[in-house]
């Protein structure tokens, strides 16, 4: 009697043993098949510091390759054994069987993972660019064009100065931001770019784009792109307008015209 019940207690525990690993398998493979659900801009920043401690050994700091270490470029956006994201998931957290390419420690979690692949799709412009139906080489003619965006952008060394610098800008925005960036300039207007309203002791009112402030002195830049300076003590009002001077393009451009601008920025990132 005493041992059936010692046989029952035992197949008991050994399925419960089972459903528990079969339980963890599923769980595992569901992080891994899922979509991606770490890709903010905070996940990105944190896959890139995990990335640099992990695997620049081998590809290098900025995931561009490192000929020492043997590891391919990773921001071309091919991979020869993963074509989405969860494939680049295995892949780091398995490695490839028969090559130097060897799994992440056990002790990252799937969130460390995710990251990183957040962080390898931030530095990819074949795989951001394909998340939009856009032309890149139609976004490069309203940018010239219809836009007139060159008219405050530099470019590579080409264009005004009345705006930021668009040269890397796809290094720093999401497809998002840029789209809000075109359609709502005024949701994030850095202090930068804000304008002064400056009125003098002889009563001029001068306007310019904030260079420059401290507790004495102020630079502008005038809309002729003239940087102008003053203390403080000579100015007889300061206004300060907290609004972009961009326009928005929310309804002079088409759907389809600002993803195919979108899509052009996307394009211009640092040199790999």
């Amino acid at each position: 009697m005493r041992d059936r019940k010692r046989r029952t207690v035992l197949i008991r525990s050994l399925c419960g043993l089972v459903v528990v690993g079969l339980s963890l398998w599923s769980t595992q493979a569901i992080a891994q098949e899922s979509e991606n659900p770490f890709t903010g801009r905070v996940d990105i920043r944190m896959g890139q510091g995990q990335f640099e401690s992990r695997c620049s050994t081998c590809h290098g700091l900025e995931a561009t390759g490192n000929p020492e270490g043997g590891g391919p470029d990773l921001t071309t956006g091919r991979f020869r054994t993963a074509n989405s994201d969860s494939g680049v998931f295995r892949v780091i957290r398995d490695g490839i069987r028969g090559t130097a390419m060897i799994g992440i420690n056990p002790d990252a979690s799937d969130q460390v993972v995710w990251q990183i692949v957040s962080y390898l799709k931030s530095r990819s412009p074949s795989l951001v660019a394909g998340d939009l139906p856009g032309s890149p080489v139609t976004g490069q003619q309203l940018f010239a064009g219809k836009g007139d965006c060159a008219r405050c952008h530099i470019v590579n060394g080409t264009g005004g100065r009345l705006g930021p610098d668009l040269s890397h800008i796809a290094d720093r925005r999401e497809i998002s931001e840029l789209r809000t960036d075109l359609t709502n300039p005024n949701a994030e207007v850095d202090p930068r770019w804000w304008t002064l309203i400056v009125t003098h002791n002889n009563g001029a009112v001068i306007r310019g784009l904030r260079m420059h402030e401290d507790s004495f002195s102020l630079r502008l830049m005038d809309p002729e792109e003239n940087l102008r300076s003053f203390s403080k003590s000579q100015l007889g009002g300061l206004e300060r307008d907290k609004r972009s001077t961009m326009p928005s393009y929310a309804q002079s451009l088409t759907t389809q015209q600002q993803d195919d601008l979108v899509a052009y920025l996307l394009t211009l990132r640092r040199e790999q």
